[in-house]
């Protein structure tokens, strides 16, 4: 990204517990996955850790394949490795928000969280919050598997939740200033909905040319991002509109 998001300055006024837990549990998650080097209790030769790994993404992450009912089981990425067996799929529709590839594919997914999420969660109320962060990953997930109907490769990383949180963002709280730093190096104070909109522009730009460009191909579910953006901004609306009927303030809201 050329742009990394920092602080909001709007004023919280209470705890953001549900999104700083969704980031624990992300964090956690990750320190547990035999990716990391923390989890010793994985096999340490290569073949084995590679394995582990393989069956790891498998069995928590969502395959396009398995969603559209097309197969029952897709098989392991790396033929020397066995199949998984007993895997429910719409549990891992799930299960795929919280697993991540690397250190730094989770570092920046948190960071988007923790600098949006805290926002949003205090502006719709907390319940609201976990029910969007949840239902926009999974209309992402969904959005690329019917991109990529055929694909075998599991999709893992919450970043199609975190985008609809970015959707929903622009919608109840465009008028905030995030502290962003421009090509990593020079602090701005930009308007929130210059922040997220250009995040979707060009999340939105990458998708099309990895999807139109021939060799272009990228390992980045750009379309994720892009349906998560898009169901939050319509989730954002629905609770504008719901404040509207029943009288109530976005800040009176739980």
């Amino acid at each position: 990204m050329a742009a990394l998001p920092l602080n909001d300055d709007y004023p919280v006024r209470r705890a953001p517990v549900i999104a700083f837990g969704l980031i624990a549990v992300n964090v956690l998650v990750y320190l547990v996955s035999p990716q990391a080097a923390t989890a010793v209790w994985y096999p340490v030769d290569m073949v084995g850790r590679f394995c582990a790994i393989d069956d790891y993404f498998m069995r928590w992450g969502a395959i396009p394949d398995e969603m559209l009912g097309r197969t029952d089981l897709a098989g392991p990425l790396m033929p020397e490795c066995g199949g998984i067996e007993g895997k429910s799929v719409w549990f891992s529709v799930l299960s795929s928000m919280f697993l991540h590839a690397g250190p730094m594919h989770l570092l920046g997914n948190m960071v988007y969280l923790f600098v949006f999420g805290p926002v949003v969660e205090d502006r719709i109320g907390k319940l609201r919050f976990l029910g969007l962060y949840l239902g926009t990953g999974v209309v992402a997930a969904y959005g690329f598997a019917l991109v990529d109907a055929d694909g075998t490769v599991p999709m893992v990383g919450a970043s199609g939740a975190i985008s609809g949180v970015l959707g929903a963002y622009l919608v109840v709280q465009f008028r905030s200033r995030v502290t962003t730093l421009v090509f990593g190096v020079i602090p701005m104070r930009l308007p929130g909905w210059a922040v997220v909109g250009s995040y979707f522009a060009l999340q939105y730009l990458l998708y099309v040319t990895s999807s139109t460009a021939p060799g272009a191909g990228s390992n980045v579910a750009y379309a994720a991002h892009v349906y998560g953006f898009v169901a939050g901004v319509l989730a954002g609306l629905v609770v504008y509109r719901l404040r509207w009927r029943s009288g109530t303030r976005l800040s009176d809201v739980y």
